[in-house]
């Protein structure tokens, strides 16, 4: 289970999580029950694969709470797809990485 605190920042339209007191960030857009991913910035004192890894889970993980697809845009978060293959029914149909 993740250790990260996700922030929803609808207004801004990011998800952000606070570590070592800065912030990261995924960038979004919503469009008919999707997700697209767009960009995620990490500010370098925090910036690991492992925290990379486990802030686009946490992401992943409140999208499909809310029963929504995910459109990864971003080349980081495609990656992690690619590798983490649970995830994968959260793309919509015929998106293939």
């Amino acid at each position: 289970m993740s250790q990260l605190t996700l922030e929803n920042n609808e207004f801004l339209r990011q998800f952000e999580v606070v570590a070592n007191g800065s912030m990261a960030r995924i960038e979004y857009a919503e469009q008919e029950r999707k997700i697209f991913l767009t960009k995620l910035i990490v500010p370098e004192n925090i910036d690991s694969a492992a925290f990379k890894d486990e802030f686009i889970r946490t992401v992943l993980d409140f999208v499909a709470e809310k029963n929504m697809r995910v459109v990864p845009t971003s080349p980081e978060i495609a990656g992690f797809l690619r590798k983490n293959k649970s995830y994968k029914d959260l793309l919509p149909v015929g998106i293939k990485l």
